[in-house]
């Protein structure tokens, strides 16, 4: 199950043109959690995006919660996120197309 959600989870943030994306599921650390029972799991996703540049931290989060939308009443119970821009992440991002 997990990994579906996992899968599904990409799916939905490929809206942030992500340069890197990783997810770790933490949930068997928040196992007999309260707000786990529902069977929303804990995940730990990292981003890097140009979708990010100029965006605050809170801006960065808004992003992100609005392209996971209803998964996070339900599959969802945690989310730890760092968000990055390439700059900040280290990364050299390829060229935008057209210029």
């Amino acid at each position: 199950m997990p990994e579906v959600t996992i899968g599904r989870l990409q799916a939905k943030l490929q809206a942030l043109q992500p340069l890197s994306l990783a997810i770790d599921d933490d949930s068997a650390r928040h196992a007999g959690h309260e707000g786990a029972k529902s069977g929303g799991g804990h995940y730990r996703v990292r981003i890097v995006s140009r979708r990010f540049e100029g965006l605050s931290r809170l801006a960065r989060h808004r992003l992100v919660y609005d392209s996971l939308g209803q998964m996070l009443s339900r599959e969802v119970h945690a989310l730890s996120l760092v968000l990055q821009t390439p700059d900040e992440a280290g990364v050299t991002p390829p060229p935008i197309s057209g210029k």
